[in-house]
């Protein structure tokens, strides 16, 4: 991939594309302020470089069953590379895992997870996370409300 270097263009595409992915290129192009040629050829560079990795739904949880939100600290047994490269796949493919990130600290996961209720979480963890040996201890901190979510970038023209 070329490494890109964003102007005032690109970032107003990516602001319009964050806030509403499905408008057309015509619309995407009107709301960025730029003709829809370029805007397209714009849009292409940005997916050839990497920098727009995916164009995706952002779905209500609670409205498809989804309503409990769990974030836990991971720490390995031993956190060397090769555990944590293996502990990288094992999460890769648990689908309630939404997040996950390599922390500093006491732990070295912080891992957020999105179940049906309390039961099904219980499960993922006596199932899933703690039945593996690569994990040594979990704590986990229950979300009782969300205040703002959002997969928006703070992007700066």
């Amino acid at each position: 991939m070329e490494k890109l270097t964003l102007d005032s263009g690109d970032i107003r595409i990516l602001k319009v594309l964050q806030n509403d992915a499905s408008l057309s290129i015509a619309e995407i192009a009107k709301q960025a302020g730029m003709s829809q040629t370029p805007c397209w050829r714009r849009i292409k560079k940005l997916k050839e470089s990497g920098i727009l990795k995916q164009i995706t739904a952002i779905i209500d949880r609670e409205s498809v069953g989804l309503g409990f939100v769990s974030y836990a600290f991971v720490k390995l047994t031993v956190p060397s590379r090769k555990n944590m490269e293996e502990f990288d796949k094992l999460v890769s493919i648990w689908p309630e895992v939404v997040i996950c990130e390599r922390i500093t600290g006491a732990v070295d996961y912080l891992v957020k997870v999105v179940t049906e209720d309390i039961k099904a979480y219980d499960n993922f963890l006596c199932f899933k996370l703690l039945n593996s040996e690569l994990v040594s201890d979990v704590q986990s901190r229950i979300v009782v409300s969300t205040v703002k979510e959002t997969a928006s970038l703070p992007l700066v023209e």
